[in-house]
């Protein structure tokens, strides 16, 4: 092997990501040629209805990962939250990046923080996760479903006059679009999505080769925290699209993990804290995913779907 194809979707955060592991292995490997492919996912396609009406299995990937299993690139750069927590046969993740900041960010051409906005501010997120603690927080906001990239996002926010915008901050800051961050939102206010601010790189299960090569783009705490954080996921059931929230920390070789599971209306919501050693962190998701599910989280999902 002395070519690389990466796969990557269109949008400039998958590209800024994408670009970022170019970039690392060309370092490491500079008799390499490395090229990039752009693959249209279903996600990028269907722009006009909501996520949560369309499913998310695969939404953004399924394009790329059948490249993958097709030979037709060699490896894949994900924003892991967009990843289902069971991978198609075949393909496995070969390495985490650190973590950029996990948290939410509030966006806003008018308003300095969610605390100062107005009576009845309408607020856009494509998020259901979003949407239920919003609402749990301040049931007197109207929220809008947004899609697109950020890019496009942002463009909206500033057409239509919306009062603020939640996005992940990772992104945000990934592209240098930080003018009109207001405001980091702390967990006890919108816990964030499952891995969000990790970037993944997937590859075929088989190349070993590969595999080796992307041991040094491998960060052990992100590694810790996205095994709980999916472990988690992965024993609720939970999508894309499913009020499910999440935040771990590694401190003094611990993992902490807070978590939730909502209703849309925001009117329910169940949460639990727990820790452990980091060696434990698919145990403490799954027990965090059993927890919130025995304290009403199950009756939540139900009605869900």
């Amino acid at each position: 092997m002395k070519d690389i194809i990466i796969g990557s979707r269109g949008s400039d955060l998958a590209l800024w990501q994408t670009n970022w592991v170019k970039k690392q292995l060309e370092t490491l490997y500079p008799a390499f040629h490395i090229s990039v492919k752009i693959i249209k996912t279903e996600g990028d396609k269907i722009l006009d209805v909501a996520l949560s009406e369309i499913g998310d299995k695969g939404l953004f990937t399924k394009a790329i990962e059948d490249a993958l299993l097709g030979n037709s690139i060699d490896l894949a750069v994900h924003s892991l939250k967009d990843l289902p927590t069971t991978l198609p046969a075949g393909l496995r993740i070969g390495a985490v990046s650190k973590r950029e900041d996990q948290h939410d960010a509030f966006i806003s051409h008018k308003h300095n923080s969610l605390d100062k906005l107005p009576m009845g501010s309408v607020i856009a997120t494509g998020s259901l996760r979003r949407k239920s603690q919003l609402l749990n927080y301040r049931s007197d906001l109207n929220i809008l479903d947004v899609r697109g990239n950020i890019n496009t996002r942002l463009r909206k926010l500033e057409v239509e006059g919306w009062d603020g915008m939640i996005l992940a901050l990772a992104g945000v800051k990934r592209l240098g679009l930080t003018a009109q961050l207001k405001q980091i939102i702390p967990e006890n206010i919108i816990l964030p999505a499952v891995s969000q601010g990790v970037m993944a790189v997937e590859i075929r299960a088989e190349d070993k080769e590969l595999l080796k090569m992307l041991e040094p783009l491998n960060n052990k705490n992100s590694l810790s925290q996205i095994t709980a954080e999916r472990s988690m996921l992965k024993t609720v059931e939970g999508g894309c699209q499913i009020p499910v929230g999440v935040f771990t920390k590694i401190e003094n070789e611990k993992i902490y993990l807070d978590a939730m599971i909502g209703s849309i209306d925001g009117k329910k919501i169940v949460k639990c804290s727990m820790e452990d050693s980091i060696e434990k962190s698919e145990e403490l998701g799954i027990r965090a995913g059993l927890d919130l599910l025995e304290r009403g989280g199950r009756e939540i999902l139900s009605s869900l779907r």
